[in-house]
């Protein structure tokens, strides 16, 4: 049983590198799960947190349209946005600077074994952290992530999150609006949910947040969930 977390701030990154990293952290806890089951090995797998900002990039999911994309692929060059589609749950979200995206690469039979928890206590992360700030963010039924006055016409998300498991693996996670610019926002139809908004941590407060306090806290409130012993990793990255 290891329920060690060893976490790593990448500081920013492009997508496409963070993303290759993720799959090869997960095809390494894959293969050692295989070799511990066969009896090749008793070495535990490891669990990894990356923390990163990304140049501007939107991502959408397995499961999304390229509806939500409201701009061409020549509009995307001269803007300097990049474009994946990619391998986790959920439809179309930004990153970019000033956000704060975390991919926990658990093996979750060292936690435990249910996805729909495993999304709720990503949601309990965030929510704990921002009542830290005087914010009060909640879920919204059937929608994933952590919102704002929900229920009134005023609803906006601040989180977004979107995930792939495997073998009980996870990897991808959740994009925090901490002091982005929320016009890149206004290019898609964010998660393909219409008639609602998104807002940040700055956009809410009136100032801007140090992403390292709040990736501080973040981890606080997810080694308490998940009971779980965040550890930073040597010289702080694998890359």
């Amino acid at each position: 049983m290891n329920k060690t977390i060893l976490f790593s701030e990448l500081g920013t990154q492009d997508y496409q590198k963070v993303w290759d990293l993720q799959e090869q952290l997960f095809q390494e806890i894959v293969t050692q799960k295989t070799a511990i089951r066969q009896g090749k090995s008793m070495e535990p797998t490891p669990n990894y947190f990356l923390f990163v900002e990304h140049p501007p990039v939107y991502t959408l999911g397995k499961s999304g349209s390229m509806s939500h994309l409201l701009l061409n692929e020549a509009q995307l060059q001269k803007k300097g946005i990049q474009f994946y589609k990619i391998n986790r749950g959920g439809d179309i979200t930004f990153h970019g600077p000033g956000q704060l995206v975390g991919y926990p690469i658990l093996n979750l039979d060292y936690f435990f074994t249910d996805i729909h928890k495993y999304l709720r206590l990503l949601e309990e992360t965030i929510i704990l952290m921002l009542a830290e700030y005087g914010l009060h963010g909640t879920r919204s039924e059937g929608e994933t992530g952590v919102w704002l006055d929900v229920g009134t016409p005023f609803a906006r998300k601040i989180c977004a999150m979107g995930v792939r498991a495997s073998r009980w693996v996870t990897m991808h996670g959740f994009a925090l609006n901490v002091n982005v610019d929320l016009g890149y926002f206004d290019h898609i139809i964010p998660c393909g949910i219409r008639g609602k908004g998104v807002t940040s941590m700055q956009a809410e407060l009136g100032t801007m947040i140090p992403l390292e306090e709040v990736s501080n806290k973040i981890r606080h409130h997810f080694g308490m969930l998940f009971e779980g012993d965040l550890t930073k990793m040597i010289n702080n990255s694998i890359l």
